[in-house]
């Protein structure tokens, strides 16, 4: 007979990494998600921008828990938790829990800027990513046809906001699709035609990174013709403009938002608990709530203040919590301790383009060709299910010698709407 009831709500890295932990160890283990795939968000950016399928970076958890004993997944969304009660609320019904680990991840934060929010394009679900591929190949199409030449630089004008990893990322990623292969797509339209425009508010890209790291990619950046805009700060758009705070406008049909997260809105719906910045829940030393040491917080939605400062909201410390609070659960059933959680921080990398990228670890610095093997090796590793590794790596090998990406597919003929 199972144990107690653990339920995990997400199955992002956080909530992957504790259900991982926890099968086989004697409990009874309840996987909730309003997906039925775990999705592996830092690829996200190249379904964005034609080199991956989205199939490539998302396996179904079904899959990966199917020889879990005593574990099931439940495609649902939640509504609420009810502390007191120790039950969630979900659109498929109510779930009783003895313990629960809550990993639902974050949200785009826009800090308020509805007409921004309405207008632009985010990177957090793969539907999201196939709209921004969508939307980058349209007005590729658009502008070969298009005559008024004010109208023509509006369609060809891309506007990339956020200088962390993703904005880096992506940029980079736009940029050598629109040099190596649309701009040989369209031989009508030339790469110089074309304005990739990448705005931090900042003084400096990477802003968690050593400076000679972050002035690598901006001079990297630069090189490739990526315009990059420092202590820059959007504050408006409508569909075809965009605004900044010196009052410049610029003409551009095509915005993506990658400078700011928030926790996931569940995070104002836990009843009593204490919020910090960004939305995230303030927990305990050992990751739980306080007043529910059954309950748990990790990931991006919590907040947990290490050395001074909260922990960065990215895919490696929600790893790290999430097998931290399934050790926290088998230690308490079997009358022990464990130590507060503490983040070992193993570095950062971003990738600038073909053959670039930055990294750090251990306080050894790499860039250019060194630091981009490393991102590759890395990024394989952590795919879940041997295709995807197999047809990502195919992929870039493919591009890597012939600088085409496949998929260049329109497969809506206009954006869904934001939700």
């Amino acid at each position: 007979m199972p144990g107690k009831r653990v339920v995990v709500i997400g199955m992002g890295f956080g909530g992957l990494s504790a259900a991982k932990a926890l099968c086989g160890k004697g409990f009874e283990l309840c996987m909730v998600d309003r997906h039925n795939f775990h999705l592996f968000q830092p690829l996200l950016y190249q379904v964005a921008t034609a080199g991956l399928e989205q199939e490539a970076i998302a396996y179904p958890l079904r899959a990966i828990s199917r020889k879990w004993k005593d574990a099931e997944f439940l495609l649902a969304e939640i509504g609420s938790v009810d502390l007191e009660n120790r039950c969630v609320l979900t659109s498929s019904g109510k779930i009783a829990y003895d313990y629960l680990i809550v990993a639902a991840g974050s949200r785009t934060n826009f800090f308020g800027m509805h007409s921004v929010e309405r207008h632009s394009f985010d990177l957090k679900r793969l539907d999201q990513a196939e709209d921004l591929r969508n939307q980058i190949l349209l007005m590729f199409e658009k502008a070969s046809q298009e005559t008024d030449p004010k109208r023509r630089s509006a369609l060809l004008t891309f506007v990339v906001v956020g200088g962390g990893p993703t904005g880096v990322e992506f940029s980079g990623a736009l940029r050598e699709l629109i040099l190596y292969v649309l701009s040989k797509d369209h031989p009508n339209i030339s790469p110089d035609e074309t304005r990739t425009m990448l705005v931090e508010a900042a003084d400096t890209l990477l802003t968690a990174m050593p400076s000679d790291l972050s002035e690598y990619a901006c001079n990297k950046l630069r090189g490739m013709g990526v315009e990059v805009l420092l202590n820059t700060r959007v504050v408006d758009a409508t569909a075809e403009t965009v605004a900044l705070h010196d009052g410049t406008i610029i003409n551009c049909h095509t915005l993506f938002w990658s400078a700011g997260v928030a926790a996931a809105a569940l995070a104002s719906g836990l009843p009593g608990v204490e919020l910090a910045g960004s939305g995230r829940v303030v927990v305990q030393t050992d990751l739980s709530l306080k007043g529910y040491p059954e309950v748990f917080v990790i990931g991006d939605m919590a907040s947990f203040v290490q050395d001074g400062s909260p922990l960065p909201m990215m895919a490696p410390v929600a790893s790290q919590q999430g097998r931290y609070a399934a050790r926290a659960i088998m230690s308490r059933e079997s009358g022990g301790r464990i130590p507060p959680f503490r983040y070992l921080d193993k570095g950062a990398m971003a990738t600038i383009g073909r053959s670039s990228a930055v990294a750090i670890t251990n306080g050894l610095k790499f860039r250019g060709y060194p630091a981009w093997l490393v991102w590759l090796v890395l990024h394989l590793f952590y795919l879940i299910g041997f295709r995807n590794r197999l047809v990502v790596m195919m992929n870039w090998a493919h591009y890597y010698f012939s600088h085409e990406r496949q998929v260049r597919l329109i497969t809506a003929d206009k954006r869904r709407s934001q939700s």
